[in-house]
């Protein structure tokens, strides 16, 4: 995130509004919400979690143990169970916390 002078980028008629209600202070102004990349999106997070918790579940249908599992991926094996046990979406696929909402 970049300062910028709102002089510079606000129209004088919309500054003198903004400037009644906050002059002098920092304001963040959020991006539009069709611009907005969801949790995970920029960093790749959501893509690797998504691929990780799909192994677990193949794994565990190859016969692997919650334990053995819980062992490899270092997760406990609450956690584990949670992937594994998801409810399938409309498309077939295992929901998950990385599933966009």
């Amino acid at each position: 995130m970049k300062y910028k002078n709102a002089n510079d980028i606000i129209p004088e008629t919309l500054l003198a509004e903004v400037q009644k209600y906050a002059a002098g202070d920092l304001l963040y102004i959020p991006q539009l919400k069709e611009r907005r990349k969801s949790w995970g999106e920029g960093s790749g997070a959501r893509q690797y979690l998504r691929k990780r918790n799909q192994e677990i579940r193949d794994r565990f249908d190859q016969g692997q143990t919650v334990d053995e599992l819980s062992d490899a991926y270092r997760l406990s094996p609450d956690s584990i169970r949670k992937i594994i046990y998801a409810k399938p979406n409309i498309c077939g696929r295992a929901t998950d916390s990385t599933e966009e909402k």
